[in-house]
């Protein structure tokens, strides 16, 4: 077994409030209780001797492996193919409906023989706190109980377990049609009572209810177009990467994985960014998903009303999923990260970063569910008016960016935009439901902001907008103009900039986001294909009437998916998934890609059908 598999060698698994990855041999090697952001459990993925383990699969490890989701459902199907017997393990985590937080999480996974006999083996290694705390273990009546400071955590299973110093391991031969199942709890509640121990048929029911549950969710999107197993698909991740007790989606499930095999850029990415989360709502609400947009838009309000940014701006860039401010970053010397990477950071250092452009993402997606908007009433206008005001007087500032340089401030291209962005939707709002706001404040600024990247922001020798202002350097980020309205799609200066990001950033059909060496980010390294840049790309190549390369683009990178329809953050120079995985940017922007370049097939099949009638 690889001491560290593909990071797109993972199904994705979770309750609505955490979620565990398991590779195709029946590992999982990542997993963080009681929260997405909490300290790991299992975390081989970032130290394989230190991280721990959870291992449920044949012992015959020459086994062809397949891996696969029951369909439309966030149920994980691992199979293992042998001349002797043929055996799967399916994995899942009731999800969570109650809309609270809760103490207890759970992991099941069930093991079944389908042809012949098979030997599964189970190996239970815990490491909590990212491996630095200790922990006691005690094994009765079936049940190992590990015991590690301000956690409990039990093993189940319906065959026999044995002690294997800290940690536990058993096995057992079933034959076809048999089933064996094994339980891991996670509880973060002193003197709470075991669970009680699991059976096969309670497995089975478990298993089918998590099936109804994402089925009877997936039945509920109106998307009707070419690719339903791609946008369902992505539209369940990002339902798994959204914290169920506030609506907050996590930018990706894990901390550490890095951009480029032994380099230094391995972030935190559990974390609610306001760009991520409002663009990943947004692609849910486009699939005809309200609740999920409501349920962000009051956390997003709530965010508004607190006003607790570390530089005193009306919002941070990224907070925790219940709404809390301060995610400081360190590094965890004790492991060596993945192949290598160091290293290894938990919390985000970029939290007090200036990105201007996060209002922008935050109005585009408040303004798109007007309504859902408004039910916060006469106070909650109030608090996004007032973060206009104050965005009408404070746009005109060099910051970090988009991608979170450590290299600077920059006056960039792409925050003027989103800002023109907050300030127009704001005034769509104000308008659409007569809401009291300083109009002439805000449509000054929003001109003004036009007419300075438009002549501050174009560059005559690339004949293109570019990152920032006195540069020459292009940014993928721009490729949202279209989308967002700051120039028609098919204008000449639009045209020109994404014929520009053609010929420097697109590598096959694949987009870089920039060129680190022309524009140093204070990182060493470099990086691959950016996945969200490429699905931009798509969008804007449609939007622009470029239907053949945009259609052949987005089915192109379908190819690049994993082996279950997951993508990381990039895509490296050997078409390897890098980064956090799996990601939300990329899979929203998947679902917008989609989107659009389906009506404008659509809009193409009706002209030219038209167009024969008229011939008639």
């Amino acid at each position: 077994m690889d001491r560290y598999p593909p990071i797109a060698d993972h199904g994705l698994v979770g309750d609505l409030q955490t979620a565990a990855l398991v590779s195709s041999q029946g590992v999982v090697d990542w997993f963080a209780a009681p929260r997405f952001d909490s300290p790991s459990i299992f975390a081989a993925l970032l130290d394989h001797d230190r991280g721990g383990h959870f291992l449920f699969a044949p012992q015959d490890r020459g086994a062809t492996c397949k891996q696969l989701y029951y369909p439309d459902t966030a149920v994980l199907v691992t199979r293992f193919l042998s001349p002797d017997g043929a055996g799967e393990i399916f994995d899942c985590m009731p999800p969570d409906r109650t809309g609270r937080v809760t103490d207890r999480h759970t992991l099941i996974r069930g093991a079944r023989a389908v042809r012949g006999s098979v030997r599964f083996v189970l190996e239970c290694r815990p490491r909590f706190d990212y491996g630095r705390a200790d922990h006691e273990v005690d094994l009765r009546d079936g049940t190992a109980t590990f015991r590690a400071p301000g956690v409990t955590a039990y093993v189940q299973s319906t065959i026999p377990l044995q002690l294997d110093g800290r940690d536990v391991r058993g096995a057992v031969t079933l034959n076809a049609g048999e089933v064996a199942a094994a339980v891991f709890t996670v509880d973060t509640v002193d003197g709470q009572q075991p669970p009680d121990p699991p059976t096969p048929d309670g497995v089975t029911r478990q298993f089918w209810d998590v099936v109804e549950f994402w089925q009877r969710w997936v039945r509920a999107s109106r998307y009707r177009g070419r690719w339903p197993g791609a946008v369902h698909r992505s539209a369940i991740t990002l339902k798994l990467l959204t914290y169920a007790p506030t609506g907050a989606p996590v930018a990706a499930a894990t901390t550490g994985l890095p951009e480029q095999i032994g380099g230094e850029r391995n972030w935190d990415y559990r974390y609610t960014w306001i760009r991520d989360g409002s663009l990943s709502v947004r692609a849910l609400l486009d699939l005809g998903y309200i609740e999920e947009a409501a349920q962000f838009t009051r956390w997003l309000g709530d965010r508004f009303r607190a006003h607790e940014a570390v530089g005193g701006e009306p919002l941070q860039i990224m907070y925790r999923v219940d709404g809390d401010h301060q995610l400081p970053e360190e590094e965890l010397t004790h492991f060596e990260g993945y192949r290598g990477s160091y290293p290894v950071r938990v919390g985000n250092g970029a939290a007090d970063q200036l990105q201007l452009d996060i209002y922008g993402e935050a109005l585009y997606a408040l303004a798109e569910g007007g309504e859902i908007t408004m039910r916060a009433g006469y106070h909650g206008w109030k608090n996004v008016a007032r973060t206009l005001d104050w965005l009408a007087e404070s746009w005109d500032r060099p910051d970090e960016g988009v991608w979170e340089t450590r290299g600077g401030r920059k006056d960039f291209t792409f925050s003027r935009v989103m800002s023109w962005v907050a300030l127009d939707r704001g005034l769509r709002l104000a308008a659409e439901y007569s809401r009291p706001a300083d109009t002439a404040r805000w449509t000054a600024s929003r001109d003004a902001i036009l007419e300075q990247v438009m002549e501050r922001g174009w560059s005559k020798k690339q004949k293109a907008l570019v990152q920032h202002y006195g540069g020459e350097v292009l940014d993928a980020a721009l490729l949202l103009i279209p989308r967002v309205g700051f120039l028609t799609p098919r204008t000449e200066s639009w045209l020109s900039t994404l014929d520009a990001m053609e010929r420097t950033l697109v590598s096959d059909s694949l987009v870089y986001r920039y060129d680190p060496e022309a524009s140093p980010d204070g990182l060493r390294g470099s990086e691959g294909t950016f996945s969200l840049c490429t699905f931009l790309y798509v969008d804007a190549l449609a939007r622009a009437g470029r239907l053949r390369p945009a259609r052949y683009a987005f089915e192109k990178m379908q190819t690049y998916a994993n082996h279950v329809g997951l993508f990381a953050e990039e895509i490296g120079p050997s078409g390897e998934q890098l980064g956090n995985f799996p990601q939300a940017f990329t899979h929203l922007s998947l679902i917008m890609a989609a989107t659009t370049l389906d009506d404008a097939l659509d809009r193409q099949r009706i002209e030219t059908s038209d167009a024969r009638l008229d011939e008639r």
